[in-house]
């Protein structure tokens, strides 16, 4: 299609970042993102916590504010019309822990439930986070364990332990506001590039930031963080989108014979509200995990940003 070419746009499409960013003035800019899904979880009510929690993350990982919100839903004329109200009132819940007012919305009659929103923020275009920033030497830090794929995966055909649809639910519900918050707090500069882990699993969003910033990428397969009992749910129970992952990015990633195969599967696990993946200066490590600490978040280096190689991710 042809482009527009706008000097206000400063982050659109072409990067495959997390959310576009649109220049309002020198200090300020709206940083807009649209994700809506279907059912993971049974309870109508931490499906839409969840679907806002995922909405709200690709702000904060380009260093945004959200202030609004629409709702977007797909409905079937069929279904129990109770279900809708929770639904939304769980996105609400979730939108009002993050300061974030909703709007309004648009809903649809469809074959299957769907519900998100599209969410607009506020970013200082001298402080935006892209994908394509890391420099070789960074580290990387991840701010959430990884599974969610594989447990919402056993979870519809009732594999899944209680302990382990407990622990993912507590992932995916958790804002990504706290991370944002603390890593904002580190010298400006600090950080030189940010993503969410969502569809496309850490390997995936991984692969995008070490070809945006023409860099490559090692991960130490034994300090990704895990879900509790997603490891032991991997056999039988990788969704699709773990397939579709391995085949997309599989040819750019280069997996030591010494990695388990179940651990690589979940490197390659698609995430629903998944951590940040964060690409800082070495010097500013610690004072990034105390402040992760502090607010509440998780935080765990997994590895390195190198010079440009064969691969663009290393996992060993």
């Amino acid at each position: 299609m042809p482009v527009y070419t706008d000097d206000r746009v400063l982050v659109d499409y072409r990067t495959a970042d997390d959310a576009g960013v649109y220049r309002l003035d020198e200090r300020s800019a709206l940083v807009q993102t649209v994700d809506f899904f279907t059912p993971i979880v049974d309870d109508p009510f931490v499906y839409g916590q969840i679907a806002a929690a995922n909405a709200l993350s690709d702000v904060y990982a380009m260093g945004g504010r959200p202030l609004t919100a629409l709702a977007i839903a797909g409905f079937p004329k069929d279904a129990d019309r109770a279900l809708l109200p929770r639904i939304f009132a769980g996105g609400l819940d979730k939108l009002r822990e993050a300061g974030v007012s909703l709007l309004g919305g648009h809903t649809v009659q469809d074959q299957e439930i769907k519900f998100g929103y599209a969410i607009t923020g506020i970013i200082d275009p001298a402080r935006i986070l892209t994908n394509a920033g890391a420099r070789p030497g960074d580290a990387l830090i991840l701010t959430k364990p990884i599974g969610t794929g594989i447990i919402a995966t056993a979870l519809k055909f009732d594999r899944a332990t209680a302990a382990a649809v407990t622990a993912a639910i507590s992932s995916m519900t958790a804002l990504n506001k706290a991370a944002a918050e603390a890593i904002d707090r580190l010298p400006a500069g600090a950080v030189h590039a940010c993503t969410d882990i969502t569809g496309f699993g850490l390997l995936g969003h991984g692969s995008e930031i070490a070809a945006g910033s023409k860099a490559a990428i090692e991960i130490d397969a034994s300090s990704v963080p895990l879900i509790e009992g997603a490891r032991e749910l991997v056999r039988g129970n990788v969704p699709g989108g773990g397939k579709t992952n391995r085949q997309h990015f599989g040819q750019r990633i280069s997996i030591d014979p010494g990695v388990a195969a179940d651990l690589a599967d979940l490197l390659f696990d698609p995430q629903t509200s998944g951590g940040l993946l964060i690409a800082l200066d070495p010097i500013h490590v610690d004072s990034a995990l105390d402040y992760l600490s502090r607010a509440g978040a998780g935080g765990s280096v997994i590895g390195r940003v190198t010079l440009p190689a064969t691969h663009l991710i290393r996992v060993q």
